[in-house]
């Protein structure tokens, strides 16, 4: 059976968790290294890059989480597609360097500069827009060549995937819209 974990570090994870589970999926709250074995794929939340990074090595190490989405599929929202990344401008923050996306920290602004924005997404034939909540929101300034960009918004990528990992510049976990974890289920399954 299907399982994904969803790392419990800090982040809205019970809010991924109750999405996976009204999906019929077999979800974990990931917050020791030894889980990483029974998992088929983790979601990694947003929160704060820097805290997340001091908070790794305490139960899961940064080795093992490294280790673990350099083989299987991760996917990462907001805060999460940073520490998937592979580019940033600030050494405090820690990265899996599984996602060749380089990535601007809060480049909307504060909290208060938070906004919900319509996005079209590229695998939904639907072409029904969903609605992108940005809190702090990182901007991807860079992809490399093996980045199918998913979804845009002014031009600039806020949707990516590669083979085994797809990331968000924002919170679809927040929203009633599951088709973007949809997708990441699918390509979970593809490859189990």
């Amino acid at each position: 059976m299907l399982t994904i974990g969803i790392l419990g570090i800090q982040g809205a994870y019970f809010k991924h968790k109750e999405i996976l589970e009204s999906l019929s999926v077999k979800s974990v709250i990931v917050k020791y290294s030894q889980q990483l074995n029974d998992i088929d794929g983790l979601i990694i939340p947003g929160g704060e890059t820097t805290a997340f990074s001091k908070q790794l090595d305490h139960e899961i190490t940064f080795d093992n989480l490294q280790k673990f989405a350099k083989t299987k599929h991760t996917f990462g929202t907001c805060a999460g597609i940073i520490v998937q990344g592979k580019g940033i401008n600030n050494k405090k923050v820690l990265q899996l360097e599984v996602l060749n996306v380089t990535i601007e920290r809060n480049a909307y602004g504060s909290q208060i500069e938070s906004f919900i924005d319509n996005i079209d997404l590229k695998f939904d034939d639907s072409k029904k827009p969903f609605q992108a909540i940005f809190i702090r929101a990182p901007k991807i300034i860079q992809v490399g060549n093996d980045i199918k960009v998913l979804a845009t918004l002014d031009g600039k990528p806020v949707l990516v995937e590669n083979k085994l990992h797809l990331g968000t510049t924002f919170h679809p976990e927040l929203t009633d819209d599951f088709r973007i974890h949809k997708y990441f289920i699918e390509k979970v399954k593809s490859r189990n």
